[in-house]
């Protein structure tokens, strides 16, 4: 009877598996088509004269450029933008997550540096371009602090925001048996928070990379940025747009690398 009764709930629960992962590609399906449509739609409204192609451009011509850029280093363009943005990335992830610490572990930091953190958050960081550039020289390091400049401020109040919301319950518990800060930092705090550990990457990722494309307006030789603003100059669309697409899905593959390491931590 028990048998039975474990073999039903293993039935059932392959259905349930089944039907959530026949959901998963109408939704995966779904959205292919819709950029499909767009795109088709796209390509007969600039081959019917409906639209401009010289300033929107058409994807026929993108996959031109796109090929013509495949043999002309656009490995290298990416590369750049990709070494850029995961130092950036790191330094301030890595940056923001001590800062954090600190402001949680002395209330009184905190209090003291808050006006300077929501100033400087709301400080458009492109107007500090300039200066960086004078402060640490143009190239690679200007576009890294320009990333930096954009993600830390961020990281920093998303952290500090979930350590404040620790369940203040099992904090007052582990203080009734004499644990010390470093013991609710590292045993409650931390672990609490891993989801918001990873929400912040997933912000941070973007901010580090839209960093890196400012900074790459301003004085870089090479990169996606670079070409984006070279396209402009030259009034070449198509490598404009060209380059925005890619852009785009250098973006969503950094984006979801972080989706899939979240995914395994969770496994184990």
């Amino acid at each position: 009877m028990k048998k039975d009764k474990e073999q039903e709930i293993s039935v059932e629960r392959k259905k349930y598996l089944k039907k959530v992962k026949l959901k998963k590609t109408e939704i995966l399906v779904t959205q292919i088509c819709i950029v499909l449509a767009l795109i088709a739609i796209w390509e007969v409204l600039a081959r019917l004269g409906k639209i401009d192609s010289f300033i929107t451009s058409q994807p026929s011509r993108i996959l031109k450029t796109f090929l013509n850029l495949s043999s002309n280093n656009l490995l290298e363009h990416i590369r750049i933008t990709c070494v850029e943005t995961i130092i950036g990335f790191l330094l301030g992830t890595f940056m923001g997550g001590i800062i954090a610490v600190i402001l949680w572990w002395s209330p009184f930091i905190s209090k003291v540096s808050e006006p300077f953190l929501v100033v400087l958050n709301s400080l458009p960081k492109i107007a500090l371009g300039p200066v960086i550039i004078i402060w640490v020289g143009a190239g690679m390091p200007a576009i890294i602090v320009m990333a930096l400049s954009i993600s830390l401020i961020v990281t920093i109040l998303e952290i500090l925001n979930g350590f404040l919301h620790t369940d203040g319950e099992k904090i007052k518990m582990a203080k009734t048996f004499n644990a010390n800060k470093m013991q609710i930092l590292t045993k409650i705090v931390i672990p609490s928070n891993i989801p918001t550990f990873f929400n912040t990457l997933k912000v941070n990722i973007g901010l580090s990379l839209v960093g890196v494309i400012s900074g790459e307006f301003l004085v870089s030789k090479g990169g996606l940025g670079y070409l984006i603003v070279y396209g402009g100059q030259v009034f070449q669309l198509d490598l404009v747009m060209t380059s925005v697409i890619i852009l785009a899905i250098v973006a969503a593959l950094m984006y979801q690398s972080i989706v899939l390491i979240e995914k395994k931590i969770d496994f184990h």
